[in-house]
Protein backbone atom coordinates (compact mmCIF):
# COMPACT_ATOMS: atom_id res chain seq x y z
CA UNK A 1 0.00 0.00 0.00
CA UNK A 2 1.34 3.41 -0.93
CA UNK A 3 0.34 6.74 0.55
CA UNK A 4 1.15 10.20 -0.81
CA UNK A 5 2.39 12.59 1.85
CA UNK A 6 2.69 16.37 1.91
CA UNK A 7 5.39 17.79 -0.35
CA UNK A 8 4.94 15.03 -2.95
CA UNK A 9 6.65 12.39 -0.79
CA UNK A 10 5.44 8.83 -0.91
CA UNK A 11 5.45 6.17 1.75
CA UNK A 12 4.68 2.53 1.30
CA UNK A 13 4.05 -0.48 3.42
CA UNK A 14 6.84 -3.00 3.05
CA UNK A 15 6.37 -6.18 5.05
CA UNK A 16 3.67 -4.46 7.10
CA UNK A 17 5.92 -1.59 8.24
CA UNK A 18 6.01 1.90 6.81
CA UNK A 19 9.03 2.56 4.62
CA UNK A 20 10.85 5.87 4.52
CA UNK A 21 9.31 8.56 2.36
CA UNK A 22 10.52 8.86 -1.23
CA UNK A 23 11.03 12.47 -2.27
CA UNK A 24 10.60 13.56 -5.90
CA UNK A 25 14.41 13.88 -6.20
CA UNK A 26 14.94 10.38 -4.81
CA UNK A 27 12.30 9.03 -7.17
CA UNK A 28 14.06 10.63 -10.16
CA UNK A 29 17.38 9.15 -9.02
CA UNK A 30 15.84 5.70 -8.67
CA UNK A 31 14.34 5.89 -12.17
CA UNK A 32 17.74 6.96 -13.53
CA UNK A 33 19.18 3.88 -11.82
CA UNK A 34 16.64 1.71 -13.70
CA UNK A 35 17.91 3.23 -16.95
CA UNK A 36 21.52 2.55 -15.91
CA UNK A 37 20.62 -1.09 -15.29
CA UNK A 38 19.18 -1.27 -18.81
CA UNK A 39 22.43 0.18 -20.15
CA UNK A 40 24.50 -2.36 -18.23
CA UNK A 41 22.41 -5.18 -19.67
CA UNK A 42 23.00 -3.89 -23.21
CA UNK A 43 26.77 -3.93 -22.65
CA UNK A 44 26.84 -7.54 -21.47
CA UNK A 45 28.07 -10.08 -24.03
CA UNK A 46 25.05 -12.40 -24.22
CA UNK A 47 24.06 -14.46 -27.21
CA UNK A 48 20.92 -12.72 -28.46
CA UNK A 49 19.73 -12.80 -32.03
CA UNK A 50 16.55 -10.76 -32.14
CA UNK A 51 14.96 -11.15 -35.55
CA UNK A 52 12.65 -8.16 -35.13
CA UNK A 53 9.56 -10.28 -35.82
CA UNK A 54 7.97 -9.12 -32.56
CA UNK A 55 6.81 -12.65 -31.75
CA UNK A 56 7.62 -12.07 -28.08
CA UNK A 57 5.24 -9.09 -28.10
CA UNK A 58 2.30 -11.30 -29.06
CA UNK A 59 1.32 -12.25 -25.55
CA UNK A 60 -1.73 -14.32 -26.39
CA UNK A 61 0.23 -16.26 -29.01
CA UNK A 62 3.21 -16.98 -26.74
CA UNK A 63 1.24 -17.35 -23.51
CA UNK A 64 3.90 -15.18 -21.86
CA UNK A 65 3.72 -11.61 -20.58
CA UNK A 66 6.66 -9.78 -18.97
CA UNK A 67 6.31 -8.76 -15.35
CA UNK A 68 7.62 -5.33 -14.33
CA UNK A 69 8.88 -3.83 -11.13
CA UNK A 70 7.53 -0.45 -10.16
CA UNK A 71 10.63 1.35 -11.40
CA UNK A 72 10.34 -0.31 -14.81
CA UNK A 73 6.64 0.57 -15.00
CA UNK A 74 7.34 4.22 -14.18
CA UNK A 75 10.08 4.43 -16.83
CA UNK A 76 7.78 2.81 -19.41
CA UNK A 77 4.86 5.07 -18.44
CA UNK A 78 7.03 8.17 -18.91
CA UNK A 79 7.88 6.95 -22.42
CA UNK A 80 4.21 6.28 -23.16
CA UNK A 81 3.34 9.83 -22.05
CA UNK A 82 6.24 11.27 -24.09
CA UNK A 83 4.68 9.56 -27.11
CA UNK A 84 1.44 11.48 -26.51
CA UNK A 85 -0.54 8.66 -24.93
CA UNK A 86 -2.29 8.79 -21.59
CA UNK A 87 -3.40 5.18 -21.40
CA UNK A 88 -2.85 1.79 -22.94
CA UNK A 89 -5.39 0.41 -25.37
CA UNK A 90 -5.99 -3.33 -25.44
CA UNK A 91 -5.38 -5.01 -28.77
CA UNK A 92 -7.83 -7.41 -30.42
CA UNK A 93 -5.14 -10.03 -30.99
CA UNK A 94 -3.73 -9.93 -27.45
CA UNK A 95 -0.44 -8.33 -28.49
CA UNK A 96 1.45 -5.90 -26.30
CA UNK A 97 -0.37 -2.55 -26.38
CA UNK A 98 3.03 -0.88 -26.90
CA UNK A 99 3.54 -2.67 -30.21
CA UNK A 100 3.18 -0.39 -33.24
CA UNK A 101 3.24 -2.58 -36.34
CA UNK A 102 6.23 -4.78 -35.65
CA UNK A 103 8.15 -2.27 -33.49
CA UNK A 104 7.98 -1.32 -29.84
CA UNK A 105 6.70 2.23 -29.47
CA UNK A 106 8.87 2.71 -26.35
CA UNK A 107 11.86 0.66 -27.51
CA UNK A 108 14.50 2.71 -25.67
CA UNK A 109 12.49 2.45 -22.44
CA UNK A 110 11.25 -1.12 -22.88
CA UNK A 111 11.19 -3.23 -19.70
CA UNK A 112 13.89 -5.64 -18.59
CA UNK A 113 11.87 -8.73 -19.55
CA UNK A 114 11.57 -7.45 -23.10
CA UNK A 115 15.30 -6.78 -23.15
CA UNK A 116 16.18 -10.31 -22.10
CA UNK A 117 14.33 -11.70 -25.13
CA UNK A 118 12.22 -14.41 -23.67
CA UNK A 119 11.09 -15.40 -27.17
CA UNK A 120 12.42 -18.55 -28.81
CA UNK A 121 13.32 -16.76 -32.07
CA UNK A 122 15.93 -14.68 -30.24
CA UNK A 123 17.46 -17.68 -28.52
CA UNK A 124 15.09 -18.06 -25.57
CA UNK A 125 15.35 -16.31 -22.25
CA UNK A 126 18.68 -15.06 -20.92
CA UNK A 127 20.10 -17.41 -18.31
CA UNK A 128 19.11 -16.13 -14.89
CA UNK A 129 22.71 -16.36 -13.73
CA UNK A 130 23.71 -13.86 -16.43
CA UNK A 131 21.31 -11.21 -15.13
CA UNK A 132 20.62 -12.10 -11.49
CA UNK A 133 22.53 -9.08 -10.15
CA UNK A 134 20.53 -6.70 -12.36
CA UNK A 135 17.24 -8.32 -11.34
CA UNK A 136 18.21 -7.90 -7.69
CA UNK A 137 18.91 -4.22 -8.22
CA UNK A 138 15.53 -3.75 -9.95
CA UNK A 139 13.86 -5.52 -7.03
CA UNK A 140 15.70 -3.29 -4.54
CA UNK A 141 14.47 -0.19 -6.41
CA UNK A 142 10.98 -1.70 -6.43
CA UNK A 143 11.05 -1.91 -2.65
CA UNK A 144 12.30 1.66 -2.28
CA UNK A 145 9.47 2.89 -4.52
CA UNK A 146 6.88 0.93 -2.55
CA UNK A 147 6.32 -1.69 -5.23
CA UNK A 148 5.02 -5.15 -4.50
CA UNK A 149 7.19 -7.23 -6.82
CA UNK A 150 6.67 -8.10 -10.43
CA UNK A 151 3.34 -7.07 -11.95
CA UNK A 152 1.93 -7.97 -15.38
CA UNK A 153 3.16 -5.45 -17.99
CA UNK A 154 -0.25 -4.01 -18.85
CA UNK A 155 -1.40 -3.73 -15.24
CA UNK A 156 1.94 -2.25 -14.13
CA UNK A 157 2.09 0.43 -16.81
CA UNK A 158 -1.60 1.31 -16.48
CA UNK A 159 -1.05 1.72 -12.74
CA UNK A 160 1.96 3.96 -13.33
CA UNK A 161 0.03 6.05 -15.86
CA UNK A 162 -2.74 6.45 -13.28
CA UNK A 163 -0.26 7.54 -10.61
CA UNK A 164 -0.58 4.38 -8.50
Amino acid sequence: MRMRMRGGEERSRVGGAMSRPVTPDQRRALLEEVKKIYGELERRPMERQCTGRAECCRFRLTGRTPFLTKGEALVAAAAVRAGGRKRLVATADGSCPLLAGSRCSIYESRPFGCRTHFCAAAGGPAARGEVRDLIQRLEDIDGKLGGSGGVNLVTAIEGALAGK
